[in-house]
Order: C-alpha cells, then sequence, then structure tokens
C-alpha cells in the first residue's frame, strides 16, 4: 500500500520532470515513467499532492516562466510562446490574458497583479532556510555584500498581518500574493513596500510574524486599503545589507549567500549589536539588477 511520502515523492518526481522540459513536449506517459507508477496512478497522485492536475501545473509553470522572460528581456512574444510549446501566437495570447488579466505586450510594460507560480520546491528550499535549517547549494562563491548603518525616524506603518506566517510563502498562502500590489497605490510613501519580520512586541495575539507593508511620515492621514492598518515605528537604526546583482536563476543562491553573510557577521565589531525589539527586520523584493536587500535593527553599544 502506498504511504503518502510515497506519493509525495512520486510528485517530485514528476515536477522535476517538468521543470526540466518546460521548453519541450510533456506526455504523461513521460510523467509516468519519471514517477515510476502508471499513468492513471502518476496523475492521481499528483493532483493529490499539488491539488492541480500535471497539465494545470505544467500550463502555469510554462506561463510564468514566459513572463519572466518578456520582463526580462526584449525578446519577442511569438518567440516566447513558440519556446514555451504554446501553438500559436494567438493560443499563447489569450492563455497568458487569462491568467495574468493582460496580453503579454502589455505585461512587459506595467507588469501584473497576478503572482508567478513558483515551483514548491522553491518554496520548501526557501521555508527550510527561512528557519535555519541547512541547505545543499552550490559551492559557495565569495561575493561583495555592501552594509551601511541607516537611522530610521518615527514614522508609521501601513500592514496587513497574517495569522501565523513566519515567511513569505506562508504569509502568501495565507493572505494572498496581491497585498504588495495594493501597498503600491499608497501615495506619500517613503519607499516601496517590504516585507517585514515584526518584534513580538509588534504582534497581537493570534497575529503573524510576517507581514507587508509600506512605511508613510508619522503625519500621515491619507487612506488606508481595505483590510489594512496603520502602526507607529519608533526611531531606530538599521543594519542594511545589499548582495551582488544575480540573474534571476540563481535567485537562491543569492538569498542564501546574503542570509550566511548576515548570520556570520558580528556587529559589535563595529560598534553596535542586534536589537531585534527596536523594530522590524525588513527585506526588498528579490531584483536582480540590484540585488537582494535586507536590513535587520542594530543600537549603538
Amino acid at each position: 500500500m502506498l504511504t503518502q511520502w510515497d506519493k509525495i515523492k512520486a510528485a517530485e518526481r514528476m515536477q522535476a520532470y517538468i521543470e526540466a522540459h518546460l521548453d519541450e513536449p510533456v506526455t504523461l506517459a513521460a510523467l509516468a515513467r519519471a514517477a515510476r507508477y502508471s499513468q492513471w496512478h502518476a496523475a492521481r497522485m499528483f493532483k493529490e499532492v499539488t491539488g492541480k492536475t500535471p497539465f494545470e501545473y505544467l500550463r502555469l509553470r510554462r506561463l510564468s516562466e514566459a513572463a519572466e522572460r518578456l520582463r526580462s528581456s526584449p525578446c519577442k512574444v511569438i518567440d516566447v510562446a513558440f519556446d514555451f510549446v504554446f501553438d500559436s501566437h494567438e493560443g499563447f495570447t489569450r492563455s497568458f490574458a487569462r491568467h495574468f488579466g493582460s496580453a503579454p505586450s502589455h505585461f512587459r510594460t506595467h507588469g501584473s497583479t497576478v503572482a508567478l507560480f513558483v515551483p514548491p520546491q522553491l518554496r520548501d528550499w526557501y521555508t527550510r532556510r527561512q528557519r535555519g535549517a541547512s541547505v545543499m547549494t552550490e559551492t559557495p562563491k565569495q561575493v561583495a555584500v555592501f552594509v551601511q548603518v541607516l537611522d530610521r525616524p518615527a514614522r508609521k506603518l501601513i500592514l496587513k498581518r497574517g495569522r501565523a506566517a513566519d515567511h513569505y510563502f506562508a504569509y502568501c498562502e495565507e493572505v494572498g500574493c496581491e497585498v504588495w500590489d495594493q501597498l503600491t497605490t499608497v501615495k506619500g510613501a517613503l519607499q516601496e513596500p517590504l516585507g517585514l519580520w515584526l518584534p513580538q512586541g509588534m504582534r497581537p495575539k493570534g497575529t503573524s510574524e510576517y507581514v507587508q507593508g509600506v512605511e508613510v511620515a508619522l503625519d500621515y492621514h491619507g487612506p488606508v486599503p481595505h483590510g489594512f492598518e496603520v502602526i507607529e515605528l519608533p526611531p531606530c537604526k538599521m543594519l542594511v545589507f545589499q548582495g551582488p546583482a544575480f540573474d534571476d536563476k540563481d535567485f537562491e543562491q543569492a538569498i542564501t549567500s546574503l542570509w550566511d553573510m548576515m548570520k556570520a557577521y558580528k556587529p559589535e565589531t563595529y560598534g553596535f549589536t542586534w536589537a531585534d525589539d527596536d523594530g522590524p527586520r525588513f527585506q526588498l523584493r528579490p531584483e536582480g539588477y540590484r540585488g537582494y536587500i535586507e536590513g535587520r535593527p542594530v543600537r549603538a553599544v
């Protein structure tokens, strides 16, 4: 009798096959061979484990990879369509518009409020790393990390809380992935939206450690999106780490390298100590052109 672990491993083998063949035709027979079960059992297990049929999953991954390609390169829409095994420009455009709410050409210049479909393997990796578990990666490379101390004044934070989330993916599952785009509509924001880990003193009972929000001036009295709240943040110093630029495919390594560096960093060497109760630790949206950026509160010794 198959255990749940057997089903999970079979689904993972099919997911790995899909990732390796996003730009090639994929058949259920090939997926079944990767799973090492019959086609009927393979399809059934995949749906049970992931909540999607193999070809629903494949379509979402191809659309998301196509969206990344459109956003990061000047290639033609028709070339992207054929690269990801869509039969025609028209068929690709229809599928893309149904999922992202805009045509490929519009998405390239304006983006979309629909989140890209991220492989579950990356969610698992992120979760384990965020909780401090060791995750095998490629041999670490020596990278230059820019570190600076910023003085943050007293300010307000417009945020939306989750229930128990302690990292990005758990937050998206609890609250949704559209929060970031809602925050970008706040006029008068001091900077772009943030992912934040709130200290215990800023978390009412039954609310999440990880939230998303945007900072505004202390005298801000503008509109607040529905379902969001406003809290005040005290002045604090932030030690901000910025890694080097990275290619999108090196997303994991870019974050891993910075987290490892932060873990080993000794602020006492420069006259500071970690002060996690003074304010939220934050992350900016990972963007390859600027590197991964994260900040943590410190206090002068």
